[in-house]
């Protein structure tokens, strides 16, 4: 599976929260808090009655979750209810894949940065990423060489050849003409062997300058990412010829 095949069966696995015996507003409060989520949000309608609201999270049909809106919003009466982190992880514990749209090149970078300093800070374990260009490389090869000095993280890039090969010392670059480098922007870091620190980020450049893709704290997504990489790219001389599997 490639990576933008990847990304679809993420996309295609999208989950639904219905909200019942709730306002309105509730629905679209909770919308706007997941439209990067992956997660589809409908309304049941507003009912008669003392019915307490809830919400149920359902993925290919099946309920893997349901929540009082009280846990999700604090008071579900409200048309301005409150919304962090602590109250909404009921329904992301459930969410193995984040799903996000319409990034930009900034965001991306900013996303990043998250998994490259986990990385740095475990400072081992084997750190991929790709930047679709050499041209793109170029600009992050001051982070890179910082990242490739911990001598137990073993840190790979991958670009296509568009560009000048930059000099970065501690990195396995991998040059490829293969259009699933040259169009996805990737991070993924293996936890030095922790599940618990094992992370990515997988995007797919649709329109210039936005990305669309996920990120995930799944051990098998990001070791499938990995593995993937491993058996598909060696490493690539200058002038675009093959080279030994680094």
């Amino acid at each position: 599976m490639s990576l933008p095949e990847l990304i679809a069966g993420v996309e295609a696995h999208r989950a639904t929260l219905t909200v019942y015996h709730a306002p309105e507003a509730v629905r679209a409060e909770l919308a706007g808090r997941f439209a990067d989520r992956n997660v589809e949000v409908a309304h049941s309608g507003v009912t008669d009655g003392d019915e307490k609201g809830f919400a149920l999270l359902r993925r290919d049909g099946a309920v893997i979750s349901a929540t009082p809106l009280a846990d999700l919003l604090g008071d579900p009466e409200t048309t301005t209810p409150s919304f962090d982190r602590r109250s909404y992880r009921a329904v992301l514990d459930h969410l193995d894949e984040t799903l996000f749209t319409s990034f930009s090149t900034a965001r991306m970078v900013a996303a990043s940065r998250e998994i490259e300093d986990r990385a740095w800070r475990r400072g081992e374990g084997r750190l991929s990423a790709g930047f679709q260009t050499l041209d793109v490389f170029a600009d992050q090869t001051d982070v890179y060489e910082t990242l490739g000095s911990e001598k137990a993280l073993d840190v790979h890039a991958y670009a296509a050849p568009e560009g000048e090969v930059p000099d970065c010392d501690g990195v396995t670059l991998h040059v490829e003409r293969a259009p699933e480098v040259r169009d996805s922007w990737f991070v993924a870091y293996d936890g030095a062997g922790r599940d618990a620190d094992k992370c990515l980020l997988l995007a797919e450049e649709r329109e210039p300058g936005r990305f669309y893709g996920f990120w995930s704290y799944d051990p098998a997504t990001v070791d499938y990412v990995l593995d993937h990489l491993a058996d598909a790219y060696g490493r690539v001389d200058a002038d675009g010829e093959p080279d030994a599997v680094a």
